[in-house]
């Protein structure tokens, strides 16, 4: 795992990029007992879309939570959730982070909200956004409409996200779909190479 390094070259220069929301989670959270029956399949799709990614050379983000946890860091945190009475285990070993991806800890909702996220993604030269992870109806919400604002164009997959409830995924993935023009087709419906090429024209 890389934390941003904003200094020296971009291996991963790339104009598509890949989020991983908040997947890396103990599950400790009110009704978190919802969220993690649909963890389960989100998870595989996300591992799923992470390795052709990979294969296309397209960079992971994992952008996750602190927990309030002000003195830790991300290869603490997925220590902790990978530990044997962490409910998350299961999801943490299918999404545990390479050395090839890069973190990003937030402490509120939105990825942007006092994090280096924006300068990691003009370092790799972003033009298009995955997201990825949870909750649809918070984090992923808040992390897109601040991307919009940003000018990014969305990927918000709708299998590759989970909420309390699947109406909440459903309200979240037809606002975005209407309010910040998301393309909200299952990650078995994207064509990475397709959608790559889009993403340089964007980024010309």
């Amino acid at each position: 795992m890389r934390s941003p390094d904003l200094h020296g070259s971009a291996p991963d220069c790339s104009p598509l990029v890949l989020l991983v929301i908040d997947a890396i989670n103990d599950f400790t959270f009110p009704e978190s007992d919802a969220v993690l029956a649909a963890a389960a399949p989100m998870a595989r799709a996300i591992r799923r879309l992470k390795q052709s990614a990979r294969r296309l050379g397209i960079p992971t983000v994992y952008v996750n939570d602190n927990f309030g946890r002000w003195r830790s860091d991300f290869r603490r945190l997925v220590a902790h959730c990978l530990g044997s009475r962490a409910r998350g285990r299961a999801i943490t070993r299918l999404l545990r982070p390479s050395h090839f991806d890069y973190f990003v800890l937030k402490p509120k909702h939105s990825g942007f909200y006092s994090t280096t996220l924006e300068l990691l993604l003009e370092h790799l030269g972003a033009r298009t956004l995955i997201l990825t992870g949870l909750l649809a109806d918070s984090c992923i919400l808040f992390t897109a409409q601040d991307a919009h604002m940003r000018g990014y164009h969305l990927i918000v997959p709708e299998d590759c996200i989970a909420s309390r409830a699947p109406s909440d995924t459903r309200r979240a993935v037809t606002q975005m779909r209407r309010t910040v023009q998301a393309d909200t087709r299952p990650s078995t419906a994207l064509n990475l190479c397709t959608e790559l090429r889009r993403a340089r024209g964007r980024r010309a």
